[in-house]
This record gives structure tokens, sequence and C-alpha cells, in this order.
């Protein structure tokens, strides 16, 4: 990619090297496992409980929005040494500084303000205002505090356990947590939520695969909408960003993982679906492109 002509957002907070708890140093908090997935703080516990056992939903994966979700080998993500860490910083500064460039264009041809994200990096465990997360949960999109959280240790596994190389593929990773926090702003995200709340476990995962989808759309339109304006793509970055929705497919990760796909319970997509919205929007650069939740067939 070719990013030096966008400029480096300044709402990043590096939070790397804090301790993850409830202010003891190394005392790590209380931690709740949710679906294998970490843990959520302690003080949303008897609310998201009751979401958990009344309607069979993921408490973090709710509140967050989704994300980028894969299952982690390790919870002690190894680091890279100083220089490579404020390399990767600068690089997500500029990523998010182009995605804040495109969207503000983009709301303000509606008639309306783009109010960009903070993206907090983090090192092993992050409490948030969706409660406490670890690194296995992936980079994920806080409503609450509307801020995107990574680990950076992610794209390294992104890279040699799932095949996904290249600076693209990780973009792609930001650009879809920041299309998440567009469907806050166009309310999109709350009513999504809602309606999984009442909704029974068939039809809420169907309401989170669109949203998702969705999600991956708006982060094709970013990027066909920023190299168009400023070119930061290169030769193999498409087919760098398209084999990363493929790699982080459900079925490809229920594969990987358990041995078999169960398409009832995908939350994310298929590798084919998150391919094929992912595609869309980096082939039209229009949002009204991106209506998973109209479209008859996913």
């Amino acid at each position: 990619m070719r990013l030096g002509r966008e400029r480096p957002s300044e709402n990043i907070e590096d939070r790397r090297g804090e301790d993850g708890g409830f202010g003891t140093p190394g005392g790590g908090g209380i931690r709740i496992p949710i679906g294998g997935r970490g843990g959520i703080g302690i003080g949303g516990i008897i609310v998201l409980l009751l979401l958990w056992l009344v309607f069979g939903i993921n408490p973090l994966e709710l509140l967050s929005g989704g994300g980028i979700q894969i299952p982690r080998q390790t919870e002690t993500p190894t680091q890279t040494g100083e220089v490579a860490n404020d390399e990767m910083k600068d690089f997500v500064a500029r990523v998010l500084g182009s995605t804040e460039r495109v969207w503000t264009e983009k709301f303000q041809a509606m008639g309306r303000r783009y109010d960009p994200p903070s993206v907090v990096l983090f090192s092993n465990s992050i409490q948030s205002a969706c409660g406490r997360a670890q690194a296995a949960v992936g980079p994920f999109y806080c409503p609450p505090d509307q801020k995107v959280y990574i680990d950076l240790s992610f794209f390294e596994e992104l890279q040699s356990r799932f095949g996904a190389t290249g600076d693209f593929a990780q973009a792609y990773v930001i650009a879809h947590e920041v299309g998440h926090h567009v469907q806050k702003l166009l309310g999109i995200a709350d009513k999504v939520t809602q309606a999984r709340m009442q909704a029974p476990e068939a039809e809420a995962n169907d309401l989170s695969v669109r949203m998702e989808l969705q999600a991956d759309c708006l982060a094709g339109v970013w990027a066909k909408s920023a190299d168009d304006s400023a070119q930061i793509l290169e030769a193999g970055d498409i087919e760098e960003g398209l084999n990363a929705a493929s790699a982080i497919g459900d079925d490809r990760l229920q594969k990987r993982s358990q041995g078999y796909v169960v398409p009832e319970s995908f939350t994310h997509g298929s590798s084919e679906q998150r391919v094929r919205w992912f595609k869309r929007g980096l082939d039209t650069a229009d949002m009204d492109q991106c209506e998973t939740f109209k479209a008859q067939s996913l």
C-alpha cells in the first residue's frame, strides 16, 4: 500500500503495557468466560449474563458490534520489538487517517457530520466500555465508547496461522471495524442490537451475519474511494484483502477448529459471502450497494 499521502490520525490511544484489570498492578481483575472468547468486567455481569442466559446472545459480541473473530492460539502475544511496533502503530494511524478522510467526505455528501472513532492499541487484555476483553477476542468495535480495540499481535497471527499476508489484509481488518462505527453513526447498529435481543437464535445469527457483511462492504467502499483519490493501492493489494476476507469466514474457521461446519451458527458469514460483499464495496465505492439487510440472498 502507498499511504505516504495519507495524514496519520491523531485518534490513537496507545495503551500497550497497561494493566488490563481494575487498578491493581498485575492483578488482572475478575474474569467470566463467555463462549471461549475471553472475559468481561464485573460491572456489567448481571445485565450481560441475563442477555446470555435469556437470549442466547454472546454479550461481548453483542456490545462490540461484532468484529474480526478468529480463534487465538495464545493469550500472551509475542512482541517483535519497539521499532516494529512503532512502524505498525504508524501504519494503523495512516489507515485510520485515510478512513477519516473518506468517511468525512461521504457523510458530508449526505449532509451529515462524521465523528471518527479512536483506535486503542493494547496488549494481552484491556478494559473497555463493553467490559474487559482479552487478546483472544481479536479486534473489536465497542459502541458505548465508540472505539476500536486492537492487539497488534493479531496481525502476526492473521499471517502465520491463516495465510492472510500483506499490508492491505491488515488495512481491511481496521476498515472493517471502522465500518461498524459507520453503522453506529447511521443508527444501524442500535436497531440491529434491539432486533437481535428480541429474536430467536437463528434470526439473531442471521442479523449478525448481515451486520458483519455490511461492515465488509463498507471496508471495500473505503478502499476504493481512498484509492480513487489518493492511489493507495499497489499491485496485489486487492488480492491480499480478498484473501483475508476469505480466511476469516465462519465456515473456514469452524472447519479448522472443530472439523465440521454448522451454517445456522454463523455470525460473521461464510468465506464466499465475506469476499462477495467486500468486493462489492471495492467495485463500486457506493454505500448504497451495501444494503445487506434488504438482500434476498447473501
